[in-house]
């Protein structure tokens, strides 16, 4: 007898930074999801104030991290196969590229940076005087 066996889908964290795109957040998921990806959102703090963090989480079947958790809680988040940047804003890239972990999000970017094994997409959201600041233009070479 041939018994299907389902693989799990790939964990992609969906990081989500204060740029207007936050609030498309809603409308990428599903998009991800029919990709085939479990997806998990992980916002910044200002970001999480542009969003509806409670129809997110029923949307990914996981909740919404904008924070660290406690030293002895447990992980509510699957590891991560994959990241996905979306909107990257100009603060989280340059303290990305310096290792300046100061919130959830740019944490698990740093962690990722540093294991160089999960695929990591970001889609910057700039403005173009941000694009030309010379941090800005030293720091995004280290992702290269």
């Amino acid at each position: 007898m041939n018994e299907h066996v389902s693989t799990p889908s790939p964990i992609l964290y969906m990081i989500v930074c204060a740029a207007q795109r936050a609030q498309q957040t809603a409308d990428v998921v599903p998009q991800l999801q029919a990709a085939g990806w479990d997806v998990c959102v992980i916002a910044t703090s200002q970001a999480s104030r542009w969003m509806d963090l409670p129809m997110l989480a029923r949307s990914c079947g996981h909740v919404v991290r904008t924070d660290y958790k406690l030293p002895w809680e447990a992980d509510p988040l699957p590891k991560a196969d994959a990241m996905l940047v979306m909107p990257a804003t100009f603060n989280t890239i340059n303290k990305w590229a310096q290792g300046i972990g100061d919130t959830l999000a740019v944490s698990l970017l740093c962690e990722a940076l540093g294991r160089g094994t999960s695929p990591v997409i970001a889609v910057p959201c700039l403005k173009m005087d941000l694009v030309r600041h010379p941090a800005f233009q030293k720091n995004i070479t280290r992702f290269a």
